[in-house]
């Protein structure tokens, strides 16, 4: 855990002081180095399941592919940010890698925390550097307002996880995760306890986004610099999943008969937010709301509480973690020659950037779960459990599917094909960087279709 800890926290120092002409070349270079260091996370030999570095840091299956997934984002972040800040003043250029190591640092030490209550504050630290980047590097006018609804979203929904937590502490006298899941089941019966059971889950719900209180999320995405977006689709979303698991497991006895509207919402999101995908024109938006309906999955998952649920969602979380980062850099390419995220506009890309074309085709693909791709697997286990749970929900997850398909075609046929409009002139080439991107994104999606047990979980 050292190995990688610290190298982060001295990529801070090097964004601060490195010579402006080496400031990227190194800010990547020790980034992509942390992440292949962190892939040694993956063999994880502990018999108990968790690999510890002291009792308030420890690795288990569970943390361990998001963990990777985070220090793997990083240097990504940073290639995918190159262009977009090359004409910005150097202290701001030193300030967004600070801001995007900073951020690398709240996630590894809030998926690595074995005590809950250190976990809730580095998923509250989160906020400050991703409000940050919305904020102050965002495109768009609006990115005040969109920085309004994802703190104030957010912050509402945790408030009462804090007030749960406290209330745990005080019954169970512990909040370790190593320790609270031998102790004995909490008796749940009153109303207060129905409403500390809501406590508990509400802020991973608004965080995941359920759909219902997933307002913040297309806004934030619309608004967001590249590595903003890729970071809140990539690793932010799945905290809330990697919370959910981790609380669902101690609110065993209430969860069987109040989870019925969760999962109801989750399913039903799944299907009306991939119809706003279809009729989406603006790029980032599908992108955005495509998420929201993976993640309506997870959270059924989650909540049905079977080990195929769980490990279909970590498996999901992982998978739609790369495509829809690859998805906004893609995006973000598109934006960077056209200067437009309508559709409508910039179309026919297939005409002047053949390869990016082959590179949109291969991330539609993976978003739309094509066999044998790990959103695949990772839909076809959650799918599977809910059916399992009740033979009703095919009928939800099956239209779901049809429609991510439709939306996920839909977006690459009107982005690639067609005739180039008459106002795109004078584009310039794909650049080795944007390639290098895109390969780094898709290789470890085909690279798990031959191992998937390092994502699986707890229930290899």
């Amino acid at each position: 855990m050292l190995k990688i800890l610290i190298p982060t926290l001295m990529l801070i120092p090097t964004a601060c002081m490195a010579p402006p002409k080496w400031l990227w070349p190194t800010a990547i270079t020790q980034s992509l180095l942390i992440a292949v260091i962190s892939l040694s996370w993956l063999t994880n030999t502990a018999e108990t399941g968790w690999s510890t570095l002291n009792f308030y840091m420890a690795t288990d299956p569970l943390s361990t592919p998001l963990l990777v997934l985070t220090c793997w984002l990083l240097p990504l972040m940073i290639l995918a940010s190159q262009s977009h800040t090359a004409s910005e003043p150097l202290g701001r250029q030193r300030t967004y890698l600070a801001l995007l190591t900073s951020l690398q640092i709240f996630l590894i030490l809030a998926f690595g925390a074995t005590e809950i209550i250190m976990f809730y504050v580095m998923f509250e630290a989160t906020l400050i550097p991703t409000l940050i980047l919305i904020t102050r590097w965002g495109n768009q006018t609006e990115r005040l307002n969109a920085g309004v609804y994802f703190l104030f979203y957010t912050l509402a929904g945790s408030l009462p996880l804090l007030v749960a937590l406290l209330l745990l502490q005080n019954s169970t006298g512990t909040l370790s995760l190593l320790t609270i899941q031998y102790s004995d089941p909490v008796e749940l019966s009153s109303y207060a306890h129905k409403l500390w059971w809501a406590g508990c889950l509400l802020a991973f719900l608004v965080k995941m986004p359920l759909y219902g209180v997933h307002l913040w999320l297309p806004k934030a995405h619309v608004e967001a610099p590249v590595a903003g977006s890729m970071i809140l689709a990539a690793v932010l979303l799945k905290l809330g999943g990697y919370g959910m698991m981790r609380m669902v497991v101690m609110l065993e006895p209430l969860t069987k008969e109040l989870s019925y509207p969760f999962i109801i919402f989750a399913l039903w999101g799944v299907i009306m937010t991939g119809s706003i995908c279809l009729r989406q024109t603006d790029l980032k938006s599908l992108i955005a709301y495509s998420s929201v309906s993976h993640m309506g999955l997870v959270v059924g998952g989650i909540l049905i509480q079977t080990p195929w649920g769980f490990s279909g969602a970590l498996i999901l979380m992982i998978a739609h973690g790369l495509a829809s980062s690859a998805l906004f850099c893609l995006a973000n390419t598109s934006y960077e020659r056209t200067h437009s995220r309508t559709m409508l506009l910039a179309r026919g890309l297939q005409m002047v950037l053949p390869l990016m074309t082959a590179w949109w085709f291969i991330a539609s693909l993976a978003n739309l779960a094509l066999p044998p791709s790990p959103n695949l697997m990772g839909e076809l286990m959650i799918i599977t459990s809910l059916f399992n749970w009740s033979w009703w929900t095919i009928v939800l997850t099956g239209t779901g599917t049809l429609i991510t398909a439709s939306y996920s075609l839909y977006m690459f046929l009107m982005t690639q094909r067609g005739p180039l409009p008459a106002h795109i002139i004078a584009l310039s080439p794909s650049h080795t960087r944007e390639h290098l991107l895109m390969a780094l994104h898709l290789a470890p999606l085909a690279l798990l279709i031959l191992k998937p047990e390092l994502i699986w979980g707890w229930a290899s």
